[in-house]
């Protein structure tokens, strides 16, 4: 499906962490708004991803891995929000922020890499 793409991986991996997470905040939690931005975002980290597999350039490439990037900031400051609201503890805080770190090193990684081969 995603034919070794470790980042598409992570992203789909990611996305259906976000949509437990998502459901948990709305079952467990009664939290219904920062948990929809938050699965908003965090799903659409690997959308953008995957689009850019099919980029028309390389710039374009870049441009949709921005996005991911963007989006993936956005979903750790609904974390932190979610954490510090006390609807997420730090354990759970913690691991998904890690899976998220990970994934915005591969796509800072990326970035880079796709920028200066531009050149």
């Amino acid at each position: 499906m995603t034919q070794n793409n470790i980042l598409i991986d992570k992203a789909i991996d990611f996305a259906i962490r976000m949509t437990k997470c998502y459901r948990y905040l709305m079952e467990e939690k009664g939290e219904y708004i920062m948990s929809k931005q938050m699965f908003r975002s965090g799903t659409s980290i690997g959308a953008n991803i995957h689009e850019g597999i099919q980029a028309q350039s390389k710039a374009d490439f870049v441009s949709k891995l921005s996005v991911s990037l963007k989006e993936a900031s956005e979903t750790s400051y609904w974390l932190v929000v979610l954490n510090k609201a006390n609807y997420l503890d730090d354990g759970i805080t913690d691991s998904i922020k890690s899976d998220l770190d990970e994934i915005i090193r591969i796509l800072v990684a990326s970035i880079k890499t796709t920028k200066k081969n531009m050149q």
